[in-house]
């Protein structure tokens, strides 16, 4: 179905999942804002998206900044009128060591990017949403399947990605209100830059280390854009998207 006219913000989008739902939204019919720390691959991105026809913004953004966070949401609305979707997907990763050895600036860092900065985008969002005209939107969280079953070695990540479930949660309910959906896709192993690491082997609960398959971001894209794609009244709270044959199920 297209969404010709509609507006999209999407955090993290110069590579990766970001990159890939951008397209995929693009391709959709959806005006393109989009959102990361480093304009060079922005631009790559905006370029690809503009083959399909898409109407962009690049806006570089340090999501954990509020007043970043309110020039990209500002930016949105003076290009385009309105907002109807974002895609909370900016996040980073922290290196894998026990929990007793982490640095407190890894683990700031990925408060900022994970939780901090979808908070920072949720409360512009609702903002916008309440008192655009027609007044509603969309905010769809990538959290992950990490939130519920941990790897070795990952607390900063755990607990941020956990942390988002509930920010989904609360902010669904609060919503309601408002029309404002809120929901979150949780990914298993889409081949990204973050997962390259998987193709060598990376850690098991059980102290072995494994290859693990991985998944064509494509099927993330696809997937945000059906969630995007509702209609307000409908709503997709939680969807998981996994290499079928990841460890994830069994994993422990």
């Amino acid at each position: 179905m297209s969404q010709s006219g509609k507006t999209v913000i999407i955090t993290g989008a110069g590579s990766g999942v970001g990159r890939a739902v951008a397209l995929g939204l693009a391709e959709a019919g959806y005006n393109l804002v989009l959102a990361g720390r480093r304009s060079k691959p922005l631009e790559e991105t905006a370029e690809a998206a503009r083959a399909t026809g898409a109407t962009t913004k690049v806006t570089p953004t340090d999501v954990s900044d509020p007043l970043s966070v309110k020039a990209l949401f500002r930016s949105a609305v003076d290009t385009f009128g309105r907002l109807d979707v974002v895609f909370n997907n900016a996040g980073i990763g922290t290196p894998p060591v026990p929990v007793d050895e982490i640095p407190l600036d890894d683990w700031q860092s990925a408060l900022g990017a994970n939780l901090t900065g979808p908070f920072l985008c949720t409360q512009e969002a609702f903002r916008i949403y309440k008192d655009q005209d027609p007044a509603g939107g969309r905010i769809i969280n990538n959290g992950s399947i990490s939130a519920y079953v941990p790897r070795p070695f990952s607390v900063p990540y755990t607990a941020t990605k956990h942390a988002i479930t509930g920010l989904t949660r609360a902010s669904a309910l609060e919503g309601r209100a408002f029309d404002i959906a809120v929901g979150q896709i949780d990914i298993g192993n889409a081949t990204t830059p973050m997962t390259a690491r998987m193709a060598e082997g990376v850690p098991q609960a059980d102290g072995s280390v494994d290859v693990e398959p991985t998944i064509d971001p494509k099927l993330i894209a696809d997937a945000v854009v059906y969630m995007a794609g509702l209609p307000l009244n409908a709503n997709v709270q939680f969807m998981t998207v996994m290499a079928t044959q990841m460890p994830y199920i069994g994993r422990g």
